[in-house]
């Protein structure tokens, strides 16, 4: 009887304050979203860092004949085959090495070549006027500088160059994206609560006689309060479900449309978005609960 009683008042609840419960859904659905996404950039970003920083090498370029006047380690002229063979020795005794494979001038060009299919310098540069190098790729992506500091200004060492800078950059825009969607999920979060908090005592303003009689009849507190809580918490529920469709959505789109157009990123897929909805919905009810319970307490004061 007290469970029947308790889901009709949150039936006349709802249809009193529909317009604002309808604004309290959205919003929530909004900041739920939003922290969702969130929340999946950095696993995507994680992601990506464990994938490619597998990958990343460090090049270690050698002196060619143009290099002399640039490059004081080259001031020999273009890397001699003994220096070739002392700087490939250090490279394989250092612990922090994998694996050193050498690139020649050829290999360079068809790399440079894969690399700019649409640059119009393609058919004036030649293998001539690219480097030879060693790839060296790291147990540690982490320890370039052990490279750097042991073969910048080595003799037949035109420069050492570590591929992962390039990536941090793409890395940083993902973490700026990420610090913006946070941003924005705080403030979405404050306007929800807001909603909630005005939502909850309009609802216990237009039943103020119900809740009076209620009190006199003995009712606990908590028995009163039940409704607006549940009312709240319901709200909240449309709304995480409403943002876990948003999510939903979103990773049928990255799937199925940007993942064959960018195939060098491998995008994470459903089991993290499922991972997160569960998430959602525990921090929207929570957040609906919570911010009901104390503004009743108030409300039950006067």
């Amino acid at each position: 009887m007290r469970a029947q009683f308790v889901m009709s008042e949150i039936g006349v609840g709802l249809r009193r304050n529909l317009t604002m419960t309808v604004a309290v859904v959205v919003s929530v659905a909004l900041s739920l979203a939003l922290a969702g996404a969130s929340f999946l950039v950095r696993d995507q970003v994680n992601s990506m860092k464990g994938y490619w920083y597998d990958k990343v090498q460090v090049a270690v370029y050698l002196c060619n004949k143009d290099d002399a006047t640039r490059y004081v380690a080259c001031s020999g002229g273009a890397a001699t085959d003994q220096q070739k063979a002392e700087i490939k020795a250090d490279l394989e005794k250092l612990p922090v090495v994998a694996e050193v494979q050498f690139e020649n001038r050829q290999d360079a060009y068809k790399h440079w070549k894969e690399l700019n299919p649409d640059n119009p310098l393609a058919s004036v540069v030649g293998a001539s006027g690219l480097p030879e190098s060693f790839r060296v790729k790291l147990k540690d992506p982490k320890q370039y500088d052990v490279i750097a500091s042991a073969f910048d200004g080595k003799a037949g060492v035109q420069s050492v160059e570590d591929q992962r800078k390039i990536l941090d950059n793409l890395f940083s825009l993902l973490n700026g994206l990420q610090t913006a969607a946070f941003v924005m999920m705080a403030l979405m979060v404050f306007v929800a609560l807001l909603l909630i908090v005005n939502t909850v005592r309009v609802s216990a303003f237009s039943r103020r006689r119900e809740t009076g009689i209620m009190r006199l009849v003995g009712a606990s507190n908590f028995y009163v309060q039940m409704p607006f809580i549940a009312e709240a918490a319901f709200a909240a529920l449309l709304g995480a479900a409403l943002a876990s469709g948003l999510l939903l959505l979103g990773n049928v789109f990255v799937q199925d449309w940007l993942q064959p157009r960018v195939q060098s990123v491998v995008f994470i897929g459903l089991p993290e978005v499922l991972r997160v909805i569960p998430l959602l919905v525990v921090i929207g009810i929570a957040m609906a609960a919570v911010a009901a319970f104390f503004t009743l307490r108030k409300y039950l004061k006067v």
